[in-house]
């Protein structure tokens, strides 16, 4: 697929106007890719795989990838600012289309959920992590679209960023790996049948 700044309108009637973003959060390095934190990164990895999108392309301080999901056009794009800034790159995306900010959803870890349950969400707070907020706070808005996957709370002994940045154990692995490919179809309806279903469906 072309950038869309490079994409005419094709003969359904499409523009770049139409496109759809899918952010997965993470931070970038092979020292965290299995870390729970890095949840984001690994769904747009089943996605890349499951579509034949590749990540080839630095832009927007993002790995990024372009291509069609149920026929339409998608960009996914991976941040590399690390997590607690994702917010520079969701903005400048957003700034390059012209985007409204509900045509992205954010894909992220949530503390709160227990391990491999789903949660989508048209908008609200942060609650309480760094990398959404950080996105909210670049767009000025809380109506964000996101997809949480819980990776379940720490022990009460082990601080929370250890926590996140731990790997998962092994016990855990075929309960998030299930999670991880419910969450890539979850994104597949978003974007083929948009939100509301996309909750109806898997929360």
């Amino acid at each position: 697929m072309k950038r869309p700044e490079d994409m005419r309108q094709s003969k359904d009637g499409s523009t770049k106007d139409d496109i759809l973003v899918v952010v997965g959060l993470g931070n970038p390095g092979s020292q965290y890719e299995g870390s729970r934190h890095n949840v984001g990164f690994r769904v747009l990895d089943i996605l890349s795989s499951r579509h034949g999108i590749r990540f080839n392309e630095y832009r927007f301080s993002s790995l990024v990838g372009y291509g069609k999901i149920a026929g339409k056009d998608v960009v996914l794009a991976k941040p590399l600012t690390y997590m607690n800034r994702s917010g520079i790159a969701v903005k400048a995306i957003t700034g390059r289309y012209g985007l409204d900010p509900c045509r992205i959803l954010v894909v992220l870890d949530d503390v709160a959920l227990d391990l491999g349950r789903l949660r989508l969400r048209a908008k609200g707070s942060s609650g309480g992590h760094n990398g959404l907020q950080s996105i909210i706070d670049a767009v000025q808005t809380e109506e964000v679209p996101r997809l949480r996957v819980g990776i379940g709370m720490p022990n009460p002994l082990l601080d929370m960023s250890c926590h996140v940045l731990n790997w998962f154990d092994k016990e855990e692995i075929p309960v998030i790996s299930e999670a991880l490919v419910r969450a890539a179809d979850a994104v597949g309806v978003w974007v083929e049948h948009g939100i509301e279903q996309a909750m109806n469906e898997f929360n």
